[in-house]
C-alpha cells in the first residue's frame, strides 16, 4: 500500500529518553509532506498528460490507417483505370481495324466492280466501233457503187417524163 501525505502528517512516532528533537522532526514531516503533495500532483498531471498524449496518439495512428487505406484503395484505383483504358484502348484499336478492313474490301470490292464494268463499256465501244466502222463502209460501198448511179438516172428520167 502506498504511503499518502496523510499517513505521513497522522504518523506519531515513540517517544524515548535520548529521542529526536520534536520541532525538527515535525519540521523535517511537513517538508516531505509538502513534497510529497507536490510529487503526487506532478504524477496526476504527468497521467493526464500521458492519457491525453495517448489519446492523440491513437487518434493519429487510426488517421495514419485510414491514409494508409485510401492510399491503398486509391493505387488500387488507378491501377483499375489504368487496365480499363488499357483493355478500352485495345478494343477502339480492334474496332478501327475491323473499320479499316471493311473499308479497304469495299473500297477493292467497288475498284474490281469498276474495273468489269470499264472493261464492258471498252467492248461495247469496241464492238459499237466495229459495227459502225463496217455500216460506214458499207454506206461508202453503195456510194461508191453504179447502182447509185443507176437510181440517180432513174430519177431523173421519171421527174423528166412526168413533166
Amino acid at each position: 500500500m502506498r504511503l499518502t501525505p496523510l499517513d505521513i502528517h497522522n504518523k506519531e512516532f515513540g517517544r524515548s529518553l535520548r529521542g529526536y528533537n520534536e520541532d525538527e522532526v515535525n519540521e523535517f514531516l511537513d517538508r516531505v509532506i509538502k513534497d510529497y503533495e507536490g510529487l503526487i500532483r506532478e504524477n496526476r498531471n504527468l497521467e493526464e498528460k500521458l492519457v491525453t498524449i495517448e489519446e492523440r496518439l491513437a487518434h493519429f495512428q487510426n488517421i495514419e490507417e485510414s491514409l494508409s487505406k485510401s492510399i491503398i484503395v486509391a493505387q488500387e484505383t488507378a491501377e483499375e483505370v489504368k487496365a480499363n483504358a488499357r483493355k478500352e484502348a485495345q478494343l477502339i484499336v480492334k474496332e478501327a481495324e475491323k473499320n479499316a478492313d471493311r473499308i479497304i474490301n469495299e473500297a477493292l470490292t467497288k475498284s474490281r466492280r469498276m474495273a468489269m464494268e470499264l472493261d464492258e463499256v471498252q467492248k461495247q465501244a469496241a464492238v459499237f466501233r466495229a459495227r459502225l466502222r463496217s455500216m460506214v463502209a458499207a454506206q461508202l460501198e453503195l456510194l461508191d457503187s453504179d447502182k447509185w448511179e443507176e437510181v440517180l438516172e432513174e430519177k431523173t428520167i421519171r421527174i423528166a417524163t412526168e413533166e
